[in-house]
């Protein structure tokens, strides 16, 4: 199911390390505060990160999805800052993907190349307090007035909302219509009628900011309507596929990390005059951990291998958002369990792994949503 990486994957994912062991700051503070790091950004963006899937027309490098995902383990396991993780999947992967899948030309040609250096910051706004799980019952309405649309409505949970440039917004021509009248819209943070909250304060993943963004009789030109009119939902899934392997491959890459750190931890500590880790009921934890990375690993690369094959991923792609996230949680329980007490306090960052892990349950589609996706492939 899953061949190991090409020796160019491999080594576009050793840099991607090296380069995230640069990003290193003092998150103990940053996660409490909640800021979100700018300088990281903008050395992210020099990195190339930006640009992984956009065409080289663009200023891109055009990477595969597999060698993107090879690259957003690497940078999973280089860096402990797994917010700014976040916020560079919802820019890549729910704001630039949709515009190079679906995007017109012009469209491309406006926003692909400032997105892809990092000049643009983008957003993915589709959630509301009604239509979460349930997204396409969305209630923020979108009315054709002549050679515009007139958008009216408000989206909550909104990653990067507070310091995006430009929001793929989803809207209803008619909420009669369920998913066949969600629309796709590129709308610019500072178009008038266009107004963000505060950030929301969250459990884990601190250092990404957040906030509910409301539209009140927001205009937007005709060209600014992302794909056809009624197909939103398409574009919406379209770049979900990217967006769950490419999230996963990072958390792969810190559940390795959390595993590293755990086995040098029960190497050195020592109780009853032995490393703690020559006690059975407390390697089985790493053991425990070590399965479920190895089982994690070949279901993420596979939604790669389709992807590249030009065949649907969308049902395995919520295999391995169940399974994965799962695992990620339940070996970021167990590195507390070896680590103690200590594990428990904050200067260890042990507990914010935790804190920071749980969101994968959540984002991407909650998993008792992935479960019904699995179902309905099943013929349930």
């Amino acid at each position: 199911m899953f061949a190991e990486l090409s020796d160019e994957q491999q080594q576009l994912q050793d840099e991607a390390i090296a380069f995230a062991h640069g990003l290193r700051r003092d998150l103990v503070e940053a996660d409490r505060a909640g800021t979100f790091d700018r300088d990281a950004w903008q050395r992210c963006a020099q990195f190339g990160l930006f640009g992984m899937p956009v065409p080289r027309e663009y200023g891109g490098s055009e990477l595969s999805i597999s060698s993107a995902m090879a690259i957003m383990e690497g940078l999973g396991y280089g860096t402990r800052d797994q917010g700014l993780l976040f916020s560079i999947q919802a820019h890549l992967w729910a704001a630039t993907m949709p515009i190079l899948l679906y995007g017109t030309p012009e469209q491309k040609r406006a926003y692909l190349p400032k997105l892809g250096n990092g000049t643009l910051i983008g957003a993915n706004a589709a959630s509301e307090a009604d239509a979460g799980s349930d997204v396409f019952a969305m209630r923020t309405r979108a009315e054709r007035v002549g050679d515009r649309y007139v958008l009216n409505g408000s989206k909550v949970f909104v990653t990067n909302a507070t310091v995006a440039d430009v929001f793929v917004l989803y809207a209803t021509i008619d909420p009669g219509l369920g998913p066949l009248g969600i629309t796709a819209f590129v709308v610019e943070a500072d178009r008038p009628g266009v107004v963000v909250g505060k950030s929301i304060e969250k459990m884990g993943l601190r250092t990404s900011p957040m906030a509910e963004v409301t539209l009140t009789d927001c205009a937007v030109p005709l060209e600014n309507r992302l794909g056809r009119e009624g197909r939103g939902a398409e574009v919406f899934e379209g770049s979900m596929e990217w967006e769950r392997g490419c999230i996963l491959a990072s958390c792969l890459g810190d559940m390795r990390f959390v595993l590293e750190r755990c086995i040098e931890h029960a190497q050195q500590r020592r109780q009853y005059g032995k490393p703690i880790g020559k006690y059975q009921s407390v390697a089985n934890l790493m053991v425990s951990m070590k399965v479920r990375l190895d089982s994690c690993r070949p279901l993420v690369y596979r939604i790669g291998m389709l992807k590249e094959r030009n065949r649907p991923a969308f049902l395995e792609a919520s295999v391995a958002k169940l399974h994965v996230s799962e695992c990620y949680v339940a070996s970021c329980l167990d590195a507390i369990q070896v680590f103690g007490g200590y594990g428990y306090m904050t200067d260890q960052q042990i507990e914010r792994g935790l804190r920071d892990a749980i969101g994968s349950g959540l984002y991407s589609g909650t998993n008792q949503i992935q479960q019904n996706i699995i179902a309905r492939g099943l013929g349930l």
